[in-house]
């Protein structure tokens, strides 16, 4: 299927590895001219280069930027005055009880995961509302939905992207933007992989046990019963990111393998 994006300009932040990389990879395949990011410059180019390679899309390019730091979103965007696509997918999660979040903890949390895609949502929004065409997809989670209890910052930054999504899709009445989140399930990026691995070695099972044995106790509600793999997140997102894809806006569009226990 032709998703009509071809040449279109596509900024994927946090994308040198796991989700943000396969989105990266599924746009790149479709033509568009897709701009990496990750904090450091090593990271980007080595991302930049593999993409190219596995693609055959010469129109990659990355930019270095810690969503941290104010100065370097703002410097970003400098360097990239346009988007067409503007996939939010940076973020930070951190297993902690209630009682030792700090302030520090739940405004970090929040300045990374929901700022960040808010900053650049208002940098290129009224650019894609003036030439009538553009996609904006901030990549939350089924955290956002079932906040989990040893990460409550990390589910409260997940629920507010919705938020904002919705809320900046209402501003898209009568154009061809659109708006819209995506909620992963659990997904075997890079770090779930290397967790299952430990945990497998430490429990003496093989990963394929260990990882059954987690849906039975952590996530019994998920239909799928395996870690969803990052090009199957990937697939969904370069459809709501495409031209074909106008019916669907202000919309939380779960990729959960049945997780959520709710049909709405």
């Amino acid at each position: 299927m032709d998703l009509k994006i071809k040449n279109k300009i596509a900024l994927v932040t946090g994308s040198t590895l796991g989700i943000g990389y396969s989105i990266a990879k599924a746009l790149a395949n479709e033509g568009a001219r897709v701009i990496l990011n990750g904090r450091s410059a090593e990271r980007v180019n080595s991302a930049v280069e593999k993409l190219i390679e596995e693609t055959g899309n010469k129109n990659i390019s990355g930019i270095a930027a810690d969503f941290a730091d104010v100065a370097q979103i703002n410097k970003l965007i400098a360097e990239l005055p346009e988007v067409d696509i503007l996939i939010n997918n940076v973020g930070i999660f951190e297993p902690k009880a209630f009682a030792a979040i700090t302030d520090e903890d739940w405004l970090r949390f929040y300045e990374v995961n929901v700022l960040s895609g808010i900053r650049l949502s208002r940098a290129y929004f009224d650019k894609m509302i003036s030439k009538n065409w553009g996609r904006i997809i901030f990549i939350s989670s089924e955290s956002a939905i079932q906040i989990p209890e040893e990460m409550i910052h990390y589910g409260m930054t997940k629920t507010a992207q919705i938020a904002v999504a919705r809320g900046l899709a209402e501003l898209t009445k009568g154009t061809n933007v659109t708006v819209n989140s995506v909620l992963p399930g659990p997904t075997l990026s890079e770090g779930v992989g290397g967790f299952i691995k430990d945990l497998a070695k430490e429990k003496r099972k093989t990963e394929k046990e260990t990882e059954q044995d987690f849906f039975k106790t952590a996530r019994p509600s998920s239909i799928l019963q395996r870690f969803i793999e990052t090009d199957e997140i990937a697939s969904l997102v370069a459809y709501l990111a495409s031209d074909i894809a106008i019916a669907t806006n202000g919309a939380a569009v779960r990729a959960d393998g049945g997780v959520i226990r709710s049909a709405f």
